[in-house]
């Protein structure tokens, strides 16, 4: 399934990285269908052949869901290694993001968002390309307009985004923002950050709800000389049953760094607040 591909120009030209990233809110892999069934949800993802999963609304041990680990099991069925948040504890239960892959990564942060009512978070995972660290931030916003500002702010803050590994290296921000294009969430977001799908063709592709696509509320946003190449909205029988979202795939192009380029600029551990 990986699909890294590593490019460089004998000119001079800093190599570059291709590979393949997705967003899926998988709504706890209850599809329109009312079948619970994380093997098909991992059936989507395998269609898509993506590099690093991004995963919303995944139930960890969960009486509605049989008490399975939903996201552990998509992960042997896509032999990736998975970081899990759990935005929402009940008792033993969880319910929140994950980020999946089979390339070499670590965990650098999952805390909480400001929140109202349901408790949303996000997860950061640092990807390694060969050298190069890719940074790979998923979340799940809120559904009130305030909560959603509040929650890009932080987002945007030192602690996530605004952090000086961040800012100093390419980054790819993505997951269910609950938030159309013309949402004042979206368009801050997006004055730091670019959305892969305005390049595609013929125009951007809505995800939900996955049976009648209306409304764009998942998205890829990418940084820092990432360059989206294709992206595509998954829309077919399978992914209209799966969930009540449809997944979104971007190929992007991330240029290569030396890690002790990075080192110099900061550092991971020395920028981690």
């Amino acid at each position: 399934m990986n699909s890294v591909r590593t490019n460089s120009d004998p000119s001079g030209i800093s190599p570059c990285s291709s590979l393949k990233v997705l967003t899926y809110n998988v709504h706890s892999c209850r599809g329109t269908d009312g079948k619970v069934d994380p093997a098909r949800i991992a059936k989507v993802i395998a269609h898509c052949s993506p590099d690093i999963i991004a995963l919303q609304e995944v139930d960890v041990g969960r009486a509605r869901t049989q008490g399975i680990d939903q996201a552990r099991i998509i992960a042997s069925h896509l032999r990736m290694e998975v970081h899990f948040h759990p935005a929402l504890h009940l008792a033993d239960e969880q319910y929140g993001d994950a980020i999946l892959t089979a390339l070499p990564s670590r965990l650098i942060r999952a805390g909480p968002l400001p929140s109202i009512g349901e408790p949303r978070g996000a997860i950061w995972v640092s990807v390694d390309l060969g050298g190069t660290e890719l940074h790979v931030i998923n979340t799940h916003l809120g559904l009130r307009r305030r909560e959603r500002m509040n929650q890009v702010v932080t987002l945007l803050g030192p602690s996530w985004l605004g952090n000086p590994v961040c800012q100093n290296s390419p980054f790819v921000l993505l997951g269910d923002f609950n938030a159309r294009p013309s949402s004042l969430a979206y368009r801050t977001i997006a004055r730091q950050a670019t959305d892969v799908q305005l390049d595609a063709k013929p125009r951007p592709q809505a995800t939900f709800p996955s049976r009648f696509p209306l409304l764009r509320l998942d998205y890829i946003f990418v940084g820092n000389g990432i360059v989206s190449l294709e992206s595509q909205v998954w829309s077919n029988a399978l992914t209209r049953s799966a969930s009540d979202h449809l997944p979104l795939a971007a190929k992007i192009s991330v240029p290569l760094r030396p890690l002790q380029e990075i080192t110099r600029e900061g550092g991971l551990e020395a920028a981690m607040p």
